[in-house]
């Protein structure tokens, strides 16, 4: 019983493994970009014909009945051909034109039955066909046609060959997606000789368009470096301005002359200036003949050309003129500036001298006058001095009279020596005698000499106690006085 039923189940897997097989033997799926052509029987199809003998499946399954039905396929697929075409025009130009066209099998089923029937086995000669076909529309269409009807208008070109073609087109079951006509070639150089009008026509308005657009640039740049000069006038006007402000200050500060020479740079600086705008203006008119000449030169003819030399050496030559009268009068106006800058200057330095004269001599004199008043305090005080020096000598005489002169003696006894050693001054050779007590005996008697020294002073003092001024020639106070009378000194 178990060996039976496993028979039955392998027979019914054997069966159902036969009908799956079978089943993927006989169904066929068409592909989105293809179409499935099944003869071996009759078939009626929406807009074909009855009785045709095949049946077209699109973007479905179907079963076929194998040995009994055949399955082909049909691409529906884009396809392209390339356009060579020799042709001639209707004036008898001969052209070449080259182009693509892209067509495909149509998705409806007439198309697809009427391309079947003649591309089904030959389907790599499919684009052949097409551009055999296009071909002879081409040549035929461009034999009406003129070279001038061409270039202007391409699209009315293919526009007529694809609806000349379009009727044959649906006979083969293909549509074209696309003509484009890329290129008409000309051998003969017709269509290059036809564009050299227009090519001149062209080029002389970019010509007249470009010697304007140089002209308006020029004057552009022209009133611009005007500006420009204009505006680096002002600038240093303002400067020297500045300068000359600051200039004066100084100069009043100092009594000097920097203010004269603050004037004359001012008036230097305003000169310059204005021989930079006559050079500005000279450049400006030069610029304009130089730029103008080549632009009349490309705008217009021999005759023209002629005309704006004639010009250009005019302008240059009153240029030139203008220019030599400008720097003469700027010559001029600088000398006569220069003239009156140096008289200011002239006249500053004299003013600044004179009152550099009065302003020493007020000082000299303020000044002696001041040390008149010093000199006078100081001999006023000076005297004040020695009055109370003699006042306090006389008041010390008074009182210790012996002090006094031993003072004086004092100071004095070098000088005093010094004269009673002035005896032996002429003695060549000295013979003493008694030996040691003749020396100092000798010496006795010098200093007995010198001591007469003390009795000078005794009578110096009796005589300054009678006049109160003058001991020895010397005044008490340490300023020189007359000599006194001599006194004999004893032998």
């Amino acid at each position: 019983m178990p060996m039976v039923v496993g028979v039955v189940a392998g027979v019914a897997v054997a069966a159902v493994a036969a009908v799956i097989g079978l089943f993927k033997l006989m169904w066929r799926v068409a592909e989105p970009n293809e179409a499935l052509i099944i003869s071996g029987s009759n078939h009626k199809t929406e807009g074909l014909e009855a009785g045709m003998g095949f049946r077209i499946v699109t973007g479905r399954g179907t079963l076929v009945l194998p040995g009994v039905q055949a399955v082909r396929k049909l691409s529906l697929d884009l396809n392209e051909t390339e356009l060579h075409v020799d042709c001639v025009t209707h004036q008898g130009i001969p052209l070449k034109v080259r182009g693509v066209v892209i067509f495909k099998v149509g998705d409806d089923f007439v198309s697809i039955a009427n391309a079947g029937r003649r591309f089904l086995d030959q389907q790599k000669l499919m684009s052949e066909r097409v551009h055999n076909v296009f071909a002879g529309h081409l040549r035929s269409i461009v034999g009406g046609l003129t070279v001038e009807d061409m270039i202007r208008d391409r699209e009315k070109l293919t526009g007529q060959t694809r609806a000349a073609c379009g009727t044959e087109m649906e006979k083969l079951g293909l549509i074209v997606d696309s003509l484009q006509i890329h290129e008409i070639e000309d051998p003969t150089g017709y269509i290059q000789n036809l564009a050299m009008p227009h090519a001149a026509a062209v080029q002389r308005d970019a010509r007249i368009a470009q010697a304007e657009a140089n002209r308006l640039a020029t004057e552009a740049e022209q009133q611009s470096f005007a500006r420009m000069a204009e505006a680096t006038r002002d600038s240093e006007i303002l400067q020297a301005g500045y300068q000359a402000e600051r200039d004066k200050a100084a100069a009043k500060a100092r009594q000097a002359g920097p203010l004269a020479d603050a004037g004359a740079r001012q008036e230097v600086v305003v000169q310059e200036t204005r021989v930079a705008e006559l050079e500005a203006h000279r450049r400006e008119q030069q610029l304009q003949a130089d730029v103008r000449k080549p632009a009349d030169a490309k705008a217009y003819e021999k005759r023209t050309l002629a005309e704006a030399e004639r010009d250009a050496r005019i302008s240059g030559a009153e240029a030139k003129a203008r220019e030599t009268e400008l720097a003469a009068a700027a010559e001029a106006t600088r000398v006569k500036t220069a003239a009156g800058a140096e008289a200011e200057a002239t006249k500053a330095r004299g003013a600044a001298m004179a009152a550099s004269t009065r302003a020493t001599g007020e000082a000299e004199a303020a000044a002696a006058q001041a040390r008149g008043l010093a000199e006078a305090e100081a001999a006023k005080a000076k005297g004040l001095a020695e009055a109370e020096a003699i006042k306090a000598r006389a008041a010390a005489l008074a009182e210790n009279q012996e002090a006094v002169v031993a003072q004086q003696l004092a100071e004095n006894w070098p000088e005093i020596v010094k004269a009673g050693a002035s005896a032996f001054g002429n003695v060549d050779n000295m013979v003493v005698l008694n030996g040691a007590d003749g020396m100092a005996d000798m010496f006795a008697k010098a200093l007995t000499m010198g001591g007469t020294g003390l009795g000078l002073a005794r009578q110096l003092l009796a005589s300054m106690n009678q006049n109160g001024q003058h001991v020895n020639g010397t005044s008490l106070n340490g300023v020189a006085a007359p000599p006194a009378q001599k006194v004999p000194v004893q032998e």
